[in-house]
């Protein structure tokens, strides 16, 4: 019987503590769209990004023309003539990967970049959620953007407009 109580006491407790969270979605991609910075910073960031492909697409075109060359003419070349064409099309193989690296890599250009543009704009909206739920009392919010595991949710949770709010822009 002891146990019964101390059980049912447990249950009580734990549905009383899981009732009392508050829980919040925002919908990151909806926010951006609707912040013209927002979306004036990722057009920034495409047009940079189509460059940068640009001049690797270009560099990968120069090696595979460099390896077409080589093939037509590796028959007539001397070993030294092939290992030094060989060589040739390596190092531009090589300069295509560092260039690829350098823009697109963890620590490449476009991270930088997307720092110093969305950084600051993605802090304003943390800023402005965070707020919102210290103000309102939420434990924990979603970004249903983000979150591939929730299948539904009641737009009653959803604060993104209020967000938008904060931040001065109206939908």
């Amino acid at each position: 019987m002891r146990r019964f109580i101390l059980s049912a006491l447990l249950a009580v407790v734990c549905m009383a503590t899981a009732t009392a969270q508050k829980f919040a979605l925002v919908d990151m991609e909806f926010i951006g769209r609707q912040i013209p910075a927002f979306k004036e910073a990722n057009g920034q960031l495409e047009a940079l990004s189509k460059e940068w492909q640009s001049v690797i697409d270009a560099k990968t075109e120069e090696a595979k023309k460099l390896y077409e060359e080589y093939q037509q003419t590796a028959d007539k070349l001397t070993a030294a003539q092939r290992t030094a064409k060989e060589e040739a099309v390596l190092a531009k193989e090589k300069e295509a990967a560092e260039l690829r690296q350098r823009y697109f890599g963890p620590q490449g250009e476009m991270m930088k970049k997307q720092q110093e543009l969305l950084g600051p704009l993605q802090d304003n909206i943390y800023n402005a959620i965070k707020a919102i739920a210290t103000e309102q009392g939420y434990d924990v919010v979603f970004d249903r953007a983000t979150s591939q595991n929730m299948i539904f949710a009641s737009p009653r949770i959803d604060i993104s407009n209020e967000v938008l709010d904060r931040l001065g822009y109206s939908n």
